[in-house]
């Protein structure tokens, strides 16, 4: 579709610098419009450069586009398949005089205010193994089954609430869904048992709305130690099923 990507930016200078073509595996694909600040990503090159590293990348990158590190590692790593978690954030501002002017393109304006022990309460539904199916926008014989090992809400430095969320996995739209869920919670719209229901009900709410993308964050992704990663590999790979 020719749209720019940070895929795209990394393929194009990695194949320079490389002298071959590239194909960039990442941990997750993120929605359009996405911050990543703790991305991974590996490739399979035939010949590593000496002077190739990660200050001479950046140098040729645009500058929204940066890498914070590059290592050479065994072809037992995958970058996808070999993560056992992966950290998002999603910050929301409440304050009836809307979020700091440098931060808008981080932070979602909230005209109402937000109970962050309600928001706290209703999330301990979510946890754990479950079908994510409402939240998730559905791909042919993609399994939307995720363990979800982390949602809850605090207050930043600057007042926002922050909500991280941290899974095994996410499917297409679910963090920001999360979001969508739970919000109506912290206005009072919706009792703390809203989105235990909505997820026990397997099908989505159309109550539920998918939040913009730009103040998702992810943050962080978590990987095994090295004699792991082959069997990590194997079971990500598996189509899971709940029992």
């Amino acid at each position: 579709m020719g749209l720019r990507t940070v895929q795209g930016e990394m393929q194009r200078v990695l194949g320079h610098l490389f002298g071959q073509s590239v194909e960039l595996q990442c941990a997750g694909r993120t929605d359009a419009g996405v911050h990543a600040r703790g991305q991974v990503a590996h490739l399979d090159v035939t010949a590593w450069p000496d002077d190739v590293d990660a200050g001479r990348v950046n140098r040729a990158l645009p500058d929204d586009v940066r890498v914070t590190s590059i290592e050479r590692t065994t072809m037992d790593f995958d970058a996808r398949f070999c993560a056992i978690w992966r950290r998002y954030t999603y910050r929301v501002n409440d304050d009836p005089r809307g979020p700091d002017p440098l931060q808008r393109h981080l932070v979602l304006p909230h005209h109402k205010a937000l109970d962050i022990d309600a928001m706290n309460e209703a999330a301990t539904a979510l946890l754990g193994e479950h079908d994510f199916a409402p939240f998730c926008k559905q791909r042919a014989f993609a399994s939307t089954i995720r363990t979800l090992q982390r949602l809850d809400w605090t207050r930043d430095d600057d007042g926002a609430a922050v909500m991280t969320v941290q899974a095994d996995a996410f499917c297409h739209s679910m963090v920001r869904a999360l979001v969508g869920v739970m919000l109506p919670v912290g206005e009072g719209r919706r009792p703390v048992e809203w989105p235990g229901k909505v997820l026990s009900r397997g099908e989505k709410d159309s109550a539920v709305t998918v939040m913009p993308a730009f103040p998702l964050v992810l943050e962080e992704v978590g990987y095994p130690p090295q004699d792991e990663w082959a069997a990590r590999q194997r079971d990500t790979r598996s189509v899971r099923t709940l029992d």
